[in-house]
């Protein structure tokens, strides 16, 4: 589960702890009013998270990557795909009238993009993460209508919940706690 190069780790800190506070945010578009402080507090705890990451990977940017010219272009075609069906999903779906299942979609969509990435990466917690990304995508319309919440809701605690943790077993793997 442990990234190859440190570099990579500290990064992945950086990026997840972005993205993590960002599905915070997606989920305060309907929460329940007692989620509002949680919500606002994993969003801040994932941007300290996105800041100590980034910290700490300019400190071991001379440090090895798995990055080179070929990962690099097979990264960007990876993420470009990604954005590509996300939003086409997304634009599709509000076509249709059914913006309320965008949040699960783009959770699939990222979710899936992280099984391409974890053996380009060399880093195998980005399995574990590609898999419960795609079973709350999958599972947040379901749970939302049982709680009567609103799908973004579900779609982005769960989501962020799960990218948080992953930021933070990034950066823990980092500083070697």
């Amino acid at each position: 589960m442990i990234a190859e190069f440190t570099r990579d780790a500290a990064a992945t800190a950086a990026v997840f702890g972005l993205l993590a506070a960002s599905w915070f945010g997606w989920a305060q578009e309907n929460p329940p009013p007692v989620w509002r402080n949680w919500l606002i507090a994993g969003a801040i705890l994932s941007l300290v998270v996105a800041l100590v990451g980034g910290f700490f990977t300019w400190q071991h940017w001379s440090a090895g990557t798995a990055f080179n010219p070929q990962t690099g272009r097979t990264f960007g075609l990876i993420v470009g795909i990604e954005f590509a069906i996300a939003g086409i999903g997304a634009g599709l779906l509000s076509w249709w009238g059914r913006s309320d299942l965008i949040a699960p979609w783009v959770a699939l969509v990222v979710g899936v993009h992280f099984v391409p990435l974890a053996p380009l990466l060399h880093y195998r917690l980005l399995y574990a993460v590609a898999a419960l990304v795609c079973v709350v995508a999958l599972a947040a319309v379901s749970l939302a209508s049982m709680q009567n919440l609103a799908v973004s809701a579900v779609t982005g605690v769960t989501t962020g919940m799960i990218l948080l943790v992953a930021a933070l077993f990034s950066l823990i793997t980092v500083i070697g706690l």
